[in-house]
């Protein structure tokens, strides 16, 4: 499989290439040259797969730098918890993606990244520098996915003041291979330092860099994994899927596994007050605002990177997407009012990104059609919010209490290129 820029003025590469690069050269986003429909056998028997053996058979076409015995067995380690679709109350689901090593949707893509970076890194001497921006649960599911793979340097840029306290701890706090840098700044003042990290000539003759955000191939095509296993729990021939979106890669994911065939149904883009998307989807003029802070922070995107991933899978065709996909948007105070009525009306504790998804399918669903939402970190994450919507305190689950115990190291930097650079070229 070769992969192409979405900007059209860079050769495509590889799978190899694409990974290890992260960005073209001309920046754009790589994307696969074709998106070949599975199999027969595989859409008709899916349902009686392992999640592993789903995973492999979704990505052998897109990752074939790999061989298949190492790509399986990649899988077999990214894909080794839990991913339970939870009945919330009638014709409405939640998919649980919560159930990893670091509590949040990131899990999956961060751990093939990691793997699929180690095993081609596994021969080279030179240390590979990972840079990457979050606005909450990336840095967390990076860090952990990388920490102490040798060879590999992980920097994380996060917005001060603007990440969860918990999510703070942990890519602060791990220490070794990974450096966490505090930016003045909001999330997409550290995914444009990063972009233009890659596009620095001198930097990347010193350093050889990649990115672990869902720009890079390898973070981003795996989530598509989620839908497929959300339909061997739950079949159904009208869904309506919620997708709480912020860089929009996990609903351009979903998108992706639609054109592999599996019957997926619509999608909500779910957004907060950050809904440069939903008014695309409403109005066809794309006009990004200046990022406002709200309680669903790791949402808090107002240039989502992934938009032109969106776009190539439509074919740029308004009429296409706007088939396929509505806009949603739900204010911090409606935030707040969904939490606690789902959890004394269904007592199901949503988070403020899952509150976005489940109010989308109680405005949407029709009569009889079925509606799953994503539930895309846990809660505990977003304690002071969910305090707030619950009038009381959460109980603090062991591994929370034990990250919060744990020292905060990190550097501060503005939001101007220059300090980033001057700090990577030490």
């Amino acid at each position: 499989m070769k992969y192409y820029s979405t900007n059209r003025k860079s050769p495509s590469v590889g799978f190899k290439e694409a990974v290890i690069n992260s960005l073209p050269p001309d920046n754009g986003l790589y994307f696969p040259e074709s998106i070949p429909v599975l199999s027969p056998e595989v859409l008709n028997n899916f349902r009686s797969m392992a999640l592993p053996e789903i995973g492999f058979e979704m990505m052998k076409a897109f990752a074939s730098d790999i061989p298949e015995a190492d790509l399986r067995s990649i899988l077999e380690d990214v894909l080794s918890f839990d991913i339970p679709l939870v009945q919330v109350e009638e014709d409405i689901y939640s998919l649980e993606l919560y159930h990893g090593p670091t509590y949040a949707f990131k899990d999956v893509g961060a751990r093939f990244l990691a793997r699929c970076l180690g095993y081609f890194s596994q021969d080279q001497d030179e240390e590979v520098t990972i840079l990457v921006a979050t606005s909450g649960d990336t840095g967390g599911a990076v860090a952990n996915g990388f920490y102490g793979v040798e060879g590999v340097k992980v920097v994380i840029l996060y917005p001060s003041g603007k990440v969860s306290d918990l999510q703070e701890k942990q890519l602060t706090t791990l220490g070794g291979n990974i450096s966490a840098l505090e930016v003045d700044g909001d999330f997409d003042d550290c995914q444009a330092l990063v972009k233009q990290a890659f596009l620095d000539k001198e930097l990347n003759e010193k350093l050889s860099l990649t990115s672990a955000n869902s720009i890079n191939i390898a973070r981003w095509m795996p989530q598509s994994i989620y839908y497929a296993w959300m339909l061997k729990q739950l079949e159904s021939e009208d869904l309506l899927i919620a997708v709480p979106s912020g860089n929009y890669g996990n609903i351009t994911a979903a998108m992706f596994a639609k054109r592999l065939g599996f019957p997926v149904g619509s999608f909500l883009a779910c957004s907060n007050a950050n809904d440069v998307v939903p008014r695309y989807l409403e109005t066809a003029a794309y006009s990004p605002k200046a990022t406002v802070a709200t309680y669903a922070n790791a949402m808090d995107v107002s240039m989502p990177s992934n938009f032109p991933r969106m776009q190539e899978l439509y074919d740029s065709s308004y009429e296409a997407i706007t088939a396929d996909v509505s806009g949603f948007t739900l204010s911090d105070d409606q935030i707040l009012q969904t939490i606690s009525d789902c959890r004394r009306e269904s007592k199901y504790l949503l988070d403020p990104h899952g509150a976005i998804g489940y109010a989308a399918l109680k405005q949407h669903c029709q009569p009889g059609q079925r509606g799953v939402f994503l539930e895309t970190a846990h809660p505990i994450k977003f304690a002071p919010t969910m305090a707030k919507a619950l009038g009381q305190e959460l109980h603090m689950p062991d591994f929370a209490a034990g990250l919060m115990s744990r020292e905060k190291v990190s550097q501060k930097i503005g939001k101007g290129y220059g300090e980033l650079k001057e700090w990577l070229m030490e």
